[in-house]
């Protein structure tokens, strides 16, 4: 079994340990936080520090927190010769200290406290200096989930950016047809029908022959009628914008 580690207290983390927490092959030995508190509502005030001086031993320890952080966090651990790993997707193995064993943990999934995820179908995404490393990090992704990747931190930049496409930009076309709908009194419920629909074709299709719409039909009186009707100058130019690259894509 195991031996683990959580450093931080966000959502990766908070999921991280609720997942290891009900694992019967994962150890979840400790988690530091600077609020420990707020961690409290899944797992135990015993097993919580906010000193990293008393953070315990383990086989692996996970460094859980925001980007610009990772590394004075990494430096500010009292041990040495020690496996390490943090679960940004952006930031390289290198920023971890090297006075550790470094590696690369990432969760490849959009996080929220308040939504449950099944960590079983989560991309795990790893990487690691030593091949020994690499073989506990693969334990232990294999452990919680059936999705493992070997991932360079090269690739993982450019995975980040991807999914930053395919989720982070994709919800943000639902705030935007949200707020779309709230202007003329439409229910945004209308539309959940169209956007599962549209989640599940590229399930089964490559995604530029899923692409449907008046931007790709070229249909220049329907694009022009949606440009003059939306008043938002910035929903306009997102409109323009996107309708140009589907375009532009449809050339190639």
């Amino acid at each position: 079994m195991l031996k683990v580690v959580v450093i931080g207290s966000g959502n990766v983390a908070q999921h991280l340990i609720s997942v290891f927490k009900d694992s019967e092959t994962v150890q979840l030995v400790q988690v530091y936080a600077r609020n420990p508190e707020s961690l409290h509502h899944i797992i135990d005030k015993e097993k919580t520090t906010a000193s990293f001086n008393e953070i315990t031993n383990a086989d692996i320890y996970i460094i859980s927190v925001t980007d610009d952080a990772i590394a004075q966090v990494s430096s500010s651990l009292p041990f040495t010769n020690r496996l390490v790993v943090h679960t940004s997707g952006s930031v390289a193995l290198e920023q971890l200290d090297s006075k550790n064993r470094r590696g690369v943990f990432y969760p490849l999934q959009t996080f929220s406290k308040n939504k449950a995820v099944n960590f079983s179908t989560v991309p795990l995404c790893l990487e690691s200096e030593f091949e020994k490393d690499y073989t506990i990090l693969e334990q232990l992704a294999n452990y919680i989930s059936q999705s493992v990747y070997n991932i360079s931190s090269e690739q993982r930049k450019a995975l980040h950016v991807a999914a930053v496409f395919v989720s982070n930009f994709v919800n943000h076309m639902y705030v935007q047809g949200k707020n779309v709908c709230d202007e003329h009194n439409i229910p945004f419920d209308i539309l959940k029908p169209l956007i599962l629909e549209t989640a599940d074709k590229v399930q089964q299709m490559d995604p530029t022959a899923a692409q449907t719409g008046p931007a790709v039909r070229n249909d220049k009186q329907t694009i022009d009628k949606h440009i003059n009707f939306i008043n938002n100058d910035t929903q306009k130019e997102i409109y323009k914008l996107i309708t140009q690259s589907i375009q532009n894509v449809k050339k190639l």
